[in-house]
């Protein structure tokens, strides 16, 4: 009696095609995953500089730091650089005037470049 099961060649060429299939959706899977990070960092960085700005017009000074944004409560928490994964690596970027507080404008401390070649520190 012979026994029934796929035959070593049948299992190749199943695994060929899987193979071949993964290498087509990889790299669009992970265009779009820093796509998707580039797209939250833009995000986050608009609602900082939104907070920063209103606690500025509702104080006449800049925050000493962030974490004053959510003790004041401009924000429920300082969001995570999607980059670093952590949100104590923003870089407060202070007003000309010292005088005037200590955070003027943030940006990311992500080292990386963004997908149109400019850095993400600069955004």
């Amino acid at each position: 009696m012979r026994r029934r099961g796929f035959t070593m060649i049948e299992l190749l060429v199943t695994l060929a095609i899987l193979g071949f299939l993964v290498a087509m959706a990889a790299p669009r899977y992970f265009g779009n995953l820093d796509k998707a990070k580039e797209d939250v960092l833009r995000e986050d960085l608009y609602v900082l500089r939104d907070a920063i700005d209103k606690f500025y017009a509702d104080r006449n000074k800049y925050p000493d730091a962030l974490d004053d944004l959510v003790t004041q409560h401009y924000l429920r928490k300082v969001p995570v650089d999607p980059f670093t994964q952590s949100a104590h690596s923003w870089v407060a970027i202070p007003p000309p005037d010292p005088s005037m507080g200590a955070v003027a404008d943030v940006r990311s401390g992500a080292p990386n470049t963004g997908r149109d070649g400019t850095w993400l520190k600069d955004w």
